[in-house]
């Protein structure tokens, strides 16, 4: 009996707390529109749905296009906030009066076909793989036939950090194929028993595998104590100070009903 009550009392306290984060946006009407990286988009529609069903008055858009086209898009006005998978840099925060806030870590997951028997690759490895050095699984004593690259196009914030942090800016193999989203990459992958590629760690699912690098596993724990090195902070990115219902939802993301979506769909919310 005693945990029945606990359990409707946990239950209760949620609620009184999902409510009164919707609280934010009391007074509130009209459109907020959304674009960019594509790691923010399952929780961000999560989001939308409740707050669109407490306060019809207020329509939300969330698309996609990868973070170059969303911080574009901030910077003309064009959407009221860009999802970017990396923070924004100089040139753009000064050209934009950008405005960033993190509200998920998250880490990039090298992900193999589910046939595959690769568990693990070094940096080294890695780097030989994506700059053509490699052509063959079979050259790393590993079974397989020709490696089959996936990346993201140049805009992406998964590619750029993928670039940075998993192969120490080499150069990638201008053999590869460019796929547009994390969903397109996982699809690709899966499709091909000798594709390789990478994506959020957030959107990693049982269609793919997702490797060790170094021995080092992504996992929430691994990713926020830095132990897995491929990692990132995901921003919501505004021109100037957030307009009152853009600066509404990124408080919304960031509070603990934002926390519990965004753990619920695979991101680690952001802990300062």
């Amino acid at each position: 009996m005693k945990k029945i009550i606990l359990s409707i009392c946990t239950l209760f306290v949620c609620s009184l707390s999902a409510n009164s984060d919707l609280d934010l946006f009391k007074g509130l009407k009209g459109t907020l529109n959304i674009a960019g990286g594509t790691a923010h988009i399952a929780s961000e529609k999560e989001a939308m749905k409740n707050i669109m069903e407490a306060y019809p008055e207020i329509t939300m858009t969330i698309a996609g296009g990868g973070t170059g086209v969303g911080i574009k898009q901030v910077t003309e006005g064009l959407v009221d906030i860009a999802n970017a998978g990396r923070a924004p840099k100089k040139d753009e925060i000064e050209r934009g009066d950008l405005k960033s806030f993190v509200f998920a870590m998250d880490g990039i997951a090298v992900i193999v076909n589910n046939n595959s028997d690769i568990k693990n690759l070094s940096t080294e490895q890695l780097i030989d793989i994506f700059t053509g050095k490699v052509k063959s699984f079979k050259d790393l004593g590993l079974k397989g036939g020709k490696i089959n690259l996936y990346v993201r196009d140049a805009s992406s914030g998964t590619m750029e950090v993928f670039t940075n942090e998993g192969i120490k800016n080499a150069q990638i193999s201008q053999d590869a194929k460019v796929v547009a989203s994390n969903a397109a990459m996982k699809t690709a992958v899966l499709s091909d028993k000798n594709g390789i590629g990478f994506i959020s760690f957030g959107t990693v699912d049982d269609s793919v595998k997702a490797i060790c690098i170094d021995n080092r596993c992504p996992s929430n724990e691994t990713i926020l104590n830095s132990e897995y090195h491929i990692s990132r902070g995901l921003y919501m990115v505004t021109k100037g100070e957030p307009k009152p219902l853009a600066k509404a939802f990124i408080d919304y993301m960031k509070s603990n009903s934002g926390a519990e979506i965004t753990s619920k769909l695979g991101l680690i919310p952001y802990q300062k």
